[in-house]
């Protein structure tokens, strides 16, 4: 069997030599507690296949995309109450992104889009800055909110975390690693403040004092099938931007039109 010539860690320096990648895809998660019933490595699972079957989907079109080795780890400073969460700083998963970046740079890769599955990642400063210092695009896409527009229709109630998108999505992806039998409700203990309840005030929440399961959305009415259909609507997604990407030349505007 032929290596995968989209994803970095199967294919060979024989096969990269002959290639010109336009476009790296970096999946990014975290190791954190989901609910009773879902793995640690959920956020894991979920951005390596959004990024490997994205690119899977898009190789045919272009032949430039290349899909990197995720990151497991992330911000998890408000998740430490459960135990064996893993916490990185912010700062330090910039800084191993940055150095990627730089690398990626070194190799005439100058679009790079960053699959997260993790809403404690934030990258947008960390984007902001590499633009401006180093001649190069990167993209952020949190793979969940890819279908938000689909939603409504797709789920009685997607859930905040571990929630019925999540769940859906671990029974598509990995069924024999849920066990719903043990799932607790999801229900998290509300803001005392107005402000912060309506959202249009913000505040870090702590999710040791939100409830003792660290899950947010109740899972009960997750499916395989709801995971698989919306799975394929990201991909599917995801994998159009990836052809379009790659095909446009960096010019002077990009990525803004001509004028």
């Amino acid at each position: 069997m032929t290596p995968r010539e989209w994803d970095l860690m199967e294919t060979n320096l024989f096969r990269i030599r002959k290639r010109k990648y336009e476009v790296a895809v970096l999946p990014v998660g975290a190791t954190e507690a989901h609910n009773w019933h879902l793995p640690e490595g959920q956020d894991v699972f979920q951005a390596v296949h959004v990024a490997q079957r994205s690119c899977e989907l898009a190789w045919p079109r272009c032949e430039s995309v290349i899909c990197l080795p995720a990151l497991p780890y992330g911000v998890d400073c408000n998740l430490m109450a459960f135990p064996l969460s893993i916490h990185v700083s912010q700062a330090v998963l910039d800084a191993m992104v940055r150095d990627i970046l730089v690398s990626l740079r070194h190799h005439g890769i100058r679009k790079t889009v960053i699959v997260n599955s993790h809403g404690g990642n934030e990258f947008s400063p960390l984007i902001r800055q590499v633009q401006a210092d180093l001649d190069v695009h990167v993209f952020l896409c949190n793979w969940w909110a890819v279908g938000r527009d689909r939603w409504a229709e797709m789920f009685e109630d997607a859930g905040d975390h571990a929630g019925e998108l999540e769940t859906a999505a671990a029974l598509a992806l990995h069924p024999h690693l849920v066990e719903p039998g043990v799932a607790a409700d999801g229900k998290p203990l509300p803001f005392r403040f107005e402000a912060l309840e309506k959202g249009w005030l913000k505040t870090s929440r702590d999710f040791g004092r939100l409830n003792d399961h660290c899950g947010v959305g109740d899972p009960k009415a997750a499916t395989a099938e709801k995971g698989r259909a919306y799975l394929d609507l990201v991909c599917g997604r995801v994998a159009d931007f990836l052809v379009e990407l790659a095909r446009t030349p960096i010019d002077p505007h990009f990525p803004q039109v001509v004028p």
